[in-house]
C-alpha cells in the first residue's frame, strides 16, 4: 500500500460527453435577488409560483434535434437534475423537457416573440 494514489475526480481531465437527448444548460446568476421591470428588489427567498427559468445550452447529446450550444432554452426549474463539473454548477435536461428556445440562428416568422 505504500504506492496508493490519492482519489482524482475523473471529470477532472476528461472530456465529457453528453447522451441520447440530454443538455447540458447553465443558468445565468438569476436564482438570487432580481429586479421587476419596475425596479422593485425581490429576495430569493420570495416564493413565485410555477415559473419557467431561462439557461444556456453548454453541451447537447447526439439526438438533440432542435438546440443547438449557445441556445437560450426556457424550462421548469422543478425538473431537474443538477451536477458540479470543475467548481462550476450545471443543470441536466431532456430535450422534451424544454418548452422554448431563444437564438439568433431562428427564422423570423418561427416565434413571434423577440427577447
Amino acid at each position: 500500500m505504500a504506492d496508493e494514489q490519492p482519489y482524482q475526480n475523473p471529470t477532472d481531465k476528461l472530456p465529457i460527453k453528453m447522451l441520447n437527448d440530454r443538455l447540458l444548460v447553465q443558468v445565468g446568476g438569476g436564482e438570487g435577488e432580481r429586479r421587476s421591470s419596475g425596479g422593485i428588489l425581490i429576495p430569493a427567498t420570495a416564493q413565485m409560483g410555477k415559473r419557467l427559468a431561462w439557461a444556456e445550452v453548454v453541451a447537447i447529446g447526439p439526438n438533440v434535434r432542435s438546440i443547438e450550444a449557445g441556445d437560450q432554452v426556457l424550462f421548469n426549474p422543478e425538473d431537474r437534475y443538477e451536477v458540479e463539473v470543475r467548481g462550476d454548477d450545471y443543470i441536466i435536461l431532456r430535450e422534451r423537457d424544454i418548452h422554448a428556445v431563444a437564438s439568433p440562428r431562428l427564422d423570423e416568422g418561427s416565434t413571434g416573440l423577440y427577447l
